[in-house]
């Protein structure tokens, strides 16, 4: 018997690969593919999906090189045994901020594609710039000082626009592209982001930008709802920038069309198959779980993320707030930190050989971290030792490379010497409280207490997952519930690789499948299948150390400051 039942599929674009996933309508994921730049683009010559130019600190993608890999991944599923003609919806996902240059006659190419030749060979003159700047790019400092001041200061930036200037962000990196390049500017008709960029290949027309994604760019007034226009005129002058960047539907399920003739003829797929909206990386991730409100995501790899869907917008310069992707009235919050996992293993490497009955120095880490007091305070009103351990320069706080001890007692830190501490044992648990600590206060504002709230429970998360390699590590799973709470608990998310791509993928089975007002949660939460990804690993709220910890978030917004202040008057440079 012929199956003929739906598929929708979801894309991931990322610095390094492309992937593609194929899903059934109850999630269940059917087909996949890949392709990776390194290993599989022809006539590039990049590493690690990129180019650099290091005297100018920029860091760019060739843009065709995605048109390869897009023929080549939907081959590859192909190839696979997929039927296209089932799929009857897609959406995708696209590295955030990157920024793609079209030229006077790339919509013209985009709606005349013939199916006997590749994407890159019809589209190759399709853009007034060949690369789309990455977000590892650091070029933009002096734009990026432009836009914190062209509101007032940096809070009135984050105020407006969710964040305040980052070298990565779209608008900076405009402002810089039309100095550098005025001639390439001039003959650019349409500005997308990665992700608008790959939903135009599919609809074979322009696409919007999604409404998520455009607050990676610091030129939309979330609130407003709308593009501000000061900034506007400060990334593009005279220039009409909005004719370039087009409308932001509010719908982040809505259809942008069918898709284009060529995939049909060329792959196979049905006529009617739905484009949705493709959002950014980060929006995505948040969708492979589905979250719900105050749920809080932590991503445990050589950086740290933290994202989480919360009601409440309360921006600040050292974090990141974007409108959700699918659901009106919630916001996606993101902190970002440099130092993670890469600090949590030099402290690892410092201690002595593991003893006999500890298996390795990750075990021995562990047994330090658990059997150290809170705080390292022999009794709860002892001094605290809290510590900042930042092996790379850090941007939140932004604080110079360094370990930073402290001893804290009411409201006033004090340097430490090495006697108040015993070394390395007492960092185990001290870098793990600092690093906990930091996503406690920096997220204190936008968590609430759960509804009803019979035993008074303070505001907290209603769940944390841990996600990434750190995920495995019992140490951090059971301090992350005595920290940050979770009146549910702490679990740990497994997706595999696939979190963008799946999220892509639930984002267009919501958006085909939906009934009228049906939120994505609702839709998606129904038939998504917790026990396959989901498992708890920790105890989340527990009232005693959870209260201590208040003394704890005190504590590290005194160190963060003190080391602040430190750093200002030796270099004239810091702050939070």
């Amino acid at each position: 018997m012929i199956d003929e039942s739906p598929l929708y599929l979801g894309f991931d674009l990322s610095t390094q690969q492309l992937k593609g996933i194929a899903i059934t309508s109850d999630l269940k994921v059917a087909y996949e593919a890949v392709f990776d730049f390194d290993a599989d683009a022809t006539g590039f010559g990049i590493k690690n999906g990129v180019l650099t130019n290091e005297a100018e600190r920029e860091v760019y993608a060739p843009v065709t090189m995605w048109l390869q890999a897009i023929d080549a991944v939907l081959q590859r599923l192909q190839d696979k045994g997929i039927d296209f003609g089932r799929v009857r919806g897609i959406s995708g996902a696209g590295q955030q901020h990157g920024s793609v240059y079209w030229s006077e006659d790339g919509e013209h190419a985009l709606q005349n594609l013939h199916e006997g030749k590749s994407l890159e060979a019809q589209l190759h003159h399709a853009f007034s710039y060949p690369y789309s700047p990455n977000w590892q790019d650091s070029s933009t400092q002096k734009q990026c000082d432009s836009f914190d001041r062209h509101l007032g200061d940096e809070v009135q930036l984050a105020l407006h626009t969710g964040s305040k200037a980052h070298h990565r962000f779209t608008g900076p990196q405009i402002l810089r592209f039309r100095s550098k390049h005025p001639d390439a500017y001039s003959k650019t008709s349409r500005i997308s982001l990665v992700s608008s960029f790959l939903a135009s290949v599919f609809v074979g027309k322009i696409a919007p930008i999604d409404i998520a994604d455009v607050c990676g760019m610091n030129l939309f007034d979330i609130k407003a709802g709308s593009y501000n226009q000061k900034l506007m005129a400060l990334a593009a002058g005279p220039s009409d920038l909005e004719s370039k960047l087009g409308h932001v539907p509010e719908d982040g399920g809505g259809s942008f069309g069918e898709v284009q003739k060529y995939f049909v003829r060329r792959y196979g797929f049905n006529p009617s198959c739905t484009i949705a909206p493709f959002t950014g990386d980060n929006p995505s991730t948040i969708l492979a779980l589905p979250l719900r409100p105050l749920d809080a995501i932590v991503s445990l790899g050589t950086s740290t993320t933290f994202l989480m869907s919360t009601p409440h917008y309360k921006p600040d310069p050292a974090v990141h707030f974007m409108n959700h992707p699918t659901t009106s009235g919630l916001y996606m919050f993101m902190l970002c930190y440099k130092n993670g996992g890469l600090a949590r293993e030099q402290i690892r490497d410092a201690l002595p050989p593991s003893p006999p009955g500890i298996s390795d120095r990750w075990s021995l880490f562990n047994y330090h971290a658990t059997h150290t007091r809170p705080l390292g305070a022999s009794i709860e009103s002892s001094p605290a030792k809290i510590a900042l351990y930042f092996p790379r320069p850090e941007i939140v706080p932004n604080v110079q490379a360094g370990i930073y001890r402290f001893t804290y007692t009411s409201q006033q830190p004090t340097v430490s010497s090495p006697s108040a501490w015993k070394l390395p044992e007492d960092d185990c648990r001290a870098i793990l409280e600092s690093q906990l600590l930091s996503l406690r206060l920096r997220s204190r504002g936008i968590v609430a207490p759960p509804s009803p709230n019979p035993q008074n429970v303070p505001a907290q998360p209603r769940r944390v997952y841990l996600v990434g390699g750190g995920s495995r590590n019992t140490a951090i799973a059971k301090l992350a519930g005595e920290i940050l709470g979770g009146v549910e608990g702490v679990y740990r998310l497994d997706v595999g690789g696939n979190a963008c791509a799946l999220g892509s993928a639930y984002k267009a089975v919501w958006a085909v499948e939906r009934k009228p007002g049906e939120t994505f949660e609702d839709l998606i939460g129904s038939r998504w299948r917790e026990d396959d990804f989901v498992e708890k690993i920790a105890d989340g709220y527990q009232e005693e150390i959870y209260r201590m910890y208040e003394k704890g978030v005190d504590g590290l917004e005194a160190v963060e400051k003190s080391v602040l202040e430190e750093q200002a008057s030796t270099t004239g440079a810091g702050q939070v």
